[in-house]
């Protein structure tokens, strides 16, 4: 179950489409992070794009902080916050300056899985890597991977395989960004069980 298995990086070109064609893209590649304890992966199916100073639920509309520096930073690197004692992992997108990116909601678990069970252990396997939270627990992506590339070990982003039917709607968790609540800019992979209830 746990065997390493071979993956393509992501070309960095991958990382210059514009935030929500991003969004849309990355669902199928693989989320990889390597610890002392293996290889730990999933696929991704699902994901919210944050069209930074154009959208009131981004973290980085209208206010650069040290915790959102990486935002202004290239397309392809990590940034990693903490909400409620969880640690979530987004994607930088767009050009410097420019604080956008996409959220990585949900995986679909992959390779590593006994280690993944061994640091969140569950008693339904689809509640292993179902949302932000979840995934980075089980994967061990913690906030000292804040400003990692994802082009390269241990935690990076590989070629998997497109969903057969992508489904579009608003995001989840940001009632109070006003009308920005309503922006269809989630995507998901449909009929997916690993996606966030």
């Amino acid at each position: 179950m746990n065997q390493e298995r071979h993956f393509t990086l992501l070309p960095d070109a991958f990382y210059q489409y514009p935030t929500l064609q991003l969004a849309e893209e990355l669902l199928g590649c693989i989320l990889v992070k390597q610890t002392e304890e293996g290889t730990s992966s999933g696929f991704i199916v699902e994901t919210e794009a944050y069209l930074g100073n154009a959208d009131r639920a981004a973290h980085g509309f209208k206010r650069r902080t040290k915790r959102t520096e990486i935002l202004y930073a290239e397309a392809g690197l990590t940034y990693t916050h903490l909400i409620h004692n969880h640690c979530l992992i987004n994607v930088v997108t767009a050009e410097k300056e420019v604080p956008e990116s996409v959220l990585i909601r949900a995986v679909e678990p992959y390779t590593g899985i006994d280690q993944m069970l061994a640091r969140r252990p569950v008693k339904k396997f689809q509640n292993l890597t179902s949302g932000p939270g979840k995934l980075s627990q089980a994967l061990d992506i913690n906030m000292g991977d804040y400003g990692r590339s994802l082009q390269e070990p241990p935690l990076f982003i590989a070629e998997g395989k497109k969903p057969e039917k992508i489904k579009t709607g608003p995001r989840i968790g940001i009632e109070n960004s006003g009308e920005a609540k309503d922006y269809p800019y989630r995507f998901w992979a449909a009929g997916n069980k690993f996606v966030s209830k």
